[in-house]
């Protein structure tokens, strides 16, 4: 989900006008690309097949980077509009909610055969709970923004819960077959909804200042990362996801702790 927040634009306005509507073209057209990225994978899921899912994990995992990118890129320009906002937020009901949601019933689900009937019901109706978990969460953040420390999202963002999704099917890949391995996977797609809805606080990694100048450590770091990705995709963006996943959980345990513990009586 892009980040939409007032800030002084890089480039300067002609007086024209010119330059800012140019500028307001490229937000617009990554967040298209995010929609037919999304677009794409209901496609694919459709046709099926052990090649077509993991197609539309990519794709999936493709409009999560041009979702990123499109706010930055709006930020950057000055050229944040209510429209795009709106937009936006259309693109990831797309991308980050039925995407997800009817990859993870056509592989997971559609797909097992001698499971009990149950499992039947309770596909579509966790699939739809990932839907408007999604949405809800989208609203909510169009009307309240991010958490009041800047560097937290309330609630689990949109994007990364579909890149869980995504991520666990790019790396297994071929459907699920048996009835257990599809009530973990719609165990997982219930978590997940209920994070997107709850408000425990996620990291933003709004405060790492990506426009200032970093340690070149910090540049061999992500370069190793590309090429992890790039050699050892399903394992390292499965990790990735795995990982962003459970932080919240984590933060919000360490909270607890530490409010407990401040709450406790000091000993005389």
């Amino acid at each position: 989900m892009a980040m939409i927040e007032e800030q002084a634009p890089l480039f300067p306005r002609k007086r024209n006008g010119r330059l800012r509507r140019g500028v307001h073209l490229v937000p617009a057209a990554l967040t298209t690309l995010n929609l037919g990225c999304g677009f794409y994978a209901c496609i694919a899921t459709i046709m099926g097949g052990t090649l077509n899912f993991d197609k539309a994990a990519i794709a999936i995992g493709l409009a999560i980077l041009f979702d990123s990118l499109d706010g930055r890129i709006a930020r950057a320009t000055g050229s944040i509009s209510e429209f795009g906002k709106q937009y936006d937020s259309v693109a990831d009901v797309i991308s980050f909610g039925a995407a997800p949601a009817i990859l993870a019933w056509a592989w997971g689900v559609r797909g097992v055969s001698g499971g009990p009937e149950i499992l039947k019901s309770l596909g579509p109706l966790i699939c739809f709970a990932f839907l408007v978990c999604c949405a809800w969460r989208l609203a909510r953040f169009n009307i309240q923004g991010m958490a009041p420390d800047s560097r937290y999202f309330l609630g689990m963002p949109a994007p990364a819960a579909a890149g869980m999704v995504a991520a666990t099917v790019h790396a297994i890949k071929f459907p699920l077959e048996r009835a257990g391995d599809s009530f973990l996977l719609l165990a997982m797609m219930g978590a997940l909804a209920a994070l997107m809805a709850s408000t425990i606080r996620y990291f933003s990694g709004k405060d790492l200042g990506w426009a200032r100048r970093q340690p070149s450590l910090v540049v061999v770091a992500l370069a190793l990362l590309g090429w992890s990705i790039h050699e050892y995709s399903e394992q390292v963006l499965l990790t990735v996801a795995a990982v962003y996943t459970t932080s919240g959980l984590a933060l919000a345990l360490v909270r607890a702790l530490r409010h407990r513990l401040a709450a406790q009586p000091t000993a005389q």
